[in-house]
C-alpha cells in the first residue's frame, strides 16, 4: 500500500515540476527547495510505526504543502488531497466523509485550478482505497496463515506423541506378555516336569530291588509328562489368540450394547480376511466408531446406523453411515479431528461426507 501512495505523490510531483518549467517560473530555487522539503516529510512518514507520529507528520506535510500552494506555486494545492485522505483515515469510517473532506480547499481555490484538483481529489481517494483494501486483505491472509501455520505445528505435535504413545504401548504390552508367558511356563509346565524328573529318577534307584514301583513310578512319570505337553500345546494354542476374534468381537460386543441402550438401531457387516488387522488397528478402528456412533445419536436424528468393515486388496476401509438428514455445512469439532489424529498416526485417513445422511470413512493401509 505504502509503495502506490508514494508512486502517486511523486506523479504528482513530476506533473508539477513539467508545468512550472514549462511556465519558466522566475522562482524556480523555491520549487526546488519546497519540492524537496515536501518529500522528505513524505518520506519521514513511513520510516515511525507509531501512529500518533505518523498522524503529526501528515499534518506537518499538509501545513507545508499549503505554504507551497499560497507562496510559491497554487499547483502545489494538487499535493493536498492524498494527504488530507491518508489522514482522515485514520479517523473517520466513512468514506464518503473522507471524500468530501479532501475536496474542502476547492472553496478557497482558484475558479481555474478546481476541475483538475477535483480530478485528483478523486484519484487520490480512489487509489487509497483500493490500496488500503488490499492491504487489510493481505494483512488478513496473514494472520489466517499464521494462524494455520500454529495448528498445523499443534496437530504435528499431537502426531508425534500419539506416535509416541503408540510405541511405549505396544512395548509395553509386549513386556506384559512376556511376563504373562514366564509366569503362566514356570506354574504349569515347569511343575510337571520336575514333577516327572523326580518320578524317574525314584524309579531308577529302585529298578534293580523293587521292578514293579519302578514301573509304577515311571508310569506316573509318563502321565505327567504327557500333561506337561498337553499344557504347553494349550499355552501355544492360547498365547496368540487370533487377531480376528479379539478384534471382530470386541466390535460385535460394542454394537450390542449400543443397540441395547440407544434407541438408535445399529447394524454391523464385515468382510476379508480379518485376520490381518493388527492390534493397534483394531484399536483406532473401535475408537472412531465409538465416537461416530456418539456423534450420530447427539446429531444426526437418524433411525439407524450401518457400521461396514471391509478388507480389501490394499487397505482396510471402515464405514460408519446414517440415515438422517445430513448438512450443508460440515464442522470439525473435538470428535472428528481425534479421529483423524488416531487415524493419521498409523498413515491413514478420513474421509466425511454429508450428502446421503452422514458418514465417516476410515482408511488404513495395511503394517
Amino acid at each position: 500500500m505504502e509503495f502506490w501512495i508514494i508512486f502517486t505523490k511523486m506523479v504528482l510531483l513530476v506533473y508539477i515540476a513539467v508545468q512550472c518549467v514549462q511556465e519558466n517560473v522566475s522562482h524556480i530555487s523555491w520549487v526546488v527547495l519546497a519540492f524537496l522539503i515536501y518529500f522528505s516529510t513524505n518520506i519521514t512518514v513511513y520510516l515511525f510505526k507509531n501512529h500518533t507520529t505518523k498522524k503529526a507528520v501528515l499534518a506537518l506535510s499538509i501545513a507545508i504543502t499549503t505554504v507551497a500552494y499560497l507562496v510559491v506555486h497554487p499547483l502545489f494545492s494538487l499535493l493536498l488531497p492524498l494527504t488530507i485522505v491518508e489522514l482522515a483515515a485514520g479517523w473517520i469510517e466513512k468514506k464518503l466523509f473522507i471524500l468530501l473532506l479532501a475536496l474542502v480547499p476547492i472553496l478557497d481555490m482558484d475558479p481555474s485550478l478546481r476541475p483538475i484538483y477535483s480530478l485528483v481529489a478523486f484519484l487520490s481517494f480512489l487509489i487509497f482505497s483500493l490500496t488500503s483494501t488490499y492491504g487489510e486483505k493481505l494483512l488478513k491472509n496473514e494472520e489466517l496463515n499464521d494462524s494455520m501455520r500454529r495448528k498445523l505445528q499443534k496437530l504435528t505435535k499431537n502426531i508425534n506423541e500419539n506416535t509416541e504413545y503408540i510405541r511405549q504401548s505396544e512395548y509395553t504390552f509386549k513386556l506384559e506378555e512376556r511376563n504373562r508367558i514366564s509366569q503362566e511356563i514356570h506354574d504349569k509346565i515347569g511343575h510337571s516336569m520336575t514333577g516327572a524328573l523326580f518320578q524317574m529318577e525314584a524309579a531308577k534307584r529302585l529298578l534293580m530291588t523293587d521292578p514293579d514301583k519302578a514301573t509304577e513310578l515311571l508310569q506316573n512319570a509318563i502321565n505327567i509328562s504327557k500333561e506337561g505337553i498337553e499344557n504347553i500345546r494349550l499355552t501355544l494354542k492360547n498365547l496368540k489368540p487370533p487377531t480376528e476374534q479379539m478384534g471382530i468381537h470386541r466390535l460385535k460386543l460394542l454394537i450390542d450394547d449400543f443397540n441395547a441402550k440407544q434407541p438408535l438401531k445399529t447394524v454391523l457387516t464385515h468382510e476379508g480376511n480379518l485376520d490381518i488387522i493388527s492390534p493397534i488397528q483394531w484399536k483406532i478402528i473401535h475408537e472412531n466408531i465409538t465416537e461416530a456412533l456418539t456423534n450420530a445419536l447427539k446429531y444426526s436424528h437418524a433411525s439407524q446406523v450401518s457400521v461396514d468393515l471391509k478388507v480389501l486388496n490394499k487397505l482396510i476401509r471402515v464405514e460408519v453411515r446414517d440415515n438422517g438428514a445430513g448438512t450443508d455445512t460440515i464442522r470439525k469439532g473435538l470428535g472428528i479431528i481425534g479421529m483423524e489424529e488416531r487415524t493419521a498416526a498409523v498413515h491413514g485417513k478420513v474421509i466425511i461426507d454429508s450428502t446421503q445422511g452422514f458418514s465417516v470413512t476410515m482408511l488404513l493401509p495395511f503394517e
